[in-house]
């Protein structure tokens, strides 16, 4: 099995995944593409010690990005949207300016 931070490459911090944050309790990250939604799910519950009700996760594909005559792909990714159960402490890794 991976470890968490393999799992777990980093913390989305956008807008959106802010704004989904505050209003509905949800953590937004970027994860390893071959895992699994188990595998995040154990990764923060032992990352923050929180408990998690749900984890949502969605594949996005790289766009094309291009220099001059010359083209090329951004790699594809992974997205988990992650919420955490009904009284749980929301964890700071980011302050909200």
């Amino acid at each position: 099995m991976p470890t968490i931070y393999e799992v777990i490459r980093r913390p989305l911090i956008t807008e959106k995944g802010l704004q989904v944050k505050e209003t509905e309790g949800t953590l937004v990250f970027d994860v390893a593409p071959e895992a699994s939604k188990t595998e995040v799910k154990q990764a923060v519950e032992a990352l923050f010690k929180v408990k998690v009700a749900n984890v949502r996760t969605a594949n996005v594909l790289g766009k094309e990005r291009r220099r001059g005559k010359f083209s090329g792909f951004k790699p594809d990714w992974k997205k988990a949207y992650v919420r955490l159960q009904a009284g749980q402490k929301m964890p700071e890794y980011v302050s909200n300016y």
